[in-house]
């Protein structure tokens, strides 16, 4: 699936357009999209990109934050300096090329857009099984 229409299943997901963020900000959704599409490249499509975001996430210090978007209170807050520790550098840089920004920008929009779509694709609490693309999890959701 090309990096445009995953932004565009996101920008559903989240209420937005695709590239349109609620702060008007364009490429927000087209960067964390491309963000979760390059956490499955070199996995064949076959990992869970959520989890696996979640684990470097979790292994960098962001659990607590992590699990409240997966469970059903209230979404912590993450920060772009936050996220652009998280992620390896390699990841947030091409994130940031192939959505046209800086890595800072990829970081910020990143972090405004990811609590709420963690949310939505995990309504039951729990992260959804390895082996479903994100656009089956966004189907399954009917989102």
């Amino acid at each position: 699936m090309a990096d445009n229409d995953l932004g565009s299943l996101l920008g559903g997901l989240l209420g937005a357009g695709p590239g349109g963020g609620q702060d008007g900000a364009p490429g927000g959704i087209d960067v964390l999209g491309t963000l979760l599409r390059s956490l499955t490249d070199g996995q064949g499509g076959a990992g869970n990109p959520l989890g696996g975001l979640m684990d470097l996430l979790a292994k960098s210090g962001l659990a607590d934050q992590a699990r409240s978007w997966i469970g059903t209170g209230e979404n912590e807050p993450v920060s772009g300096e936050q996220v652009a520790r998280a992620l390896p550098a390699d990841t947030l840089h091409e994130v940031a090329a192939r959505s046209g920004v800086s890595p800072e920008q990829a970081a910020d929009r990143i972090a405004e857009h990811l609590p709420r779509a963690v949310d939505r694709l995990t309504p039951g609490g729990e992260l959804p099984r390895s082996g479903a693309s994100l656009a089956d999890l966004i189907r399954q959701q009917s989102l």
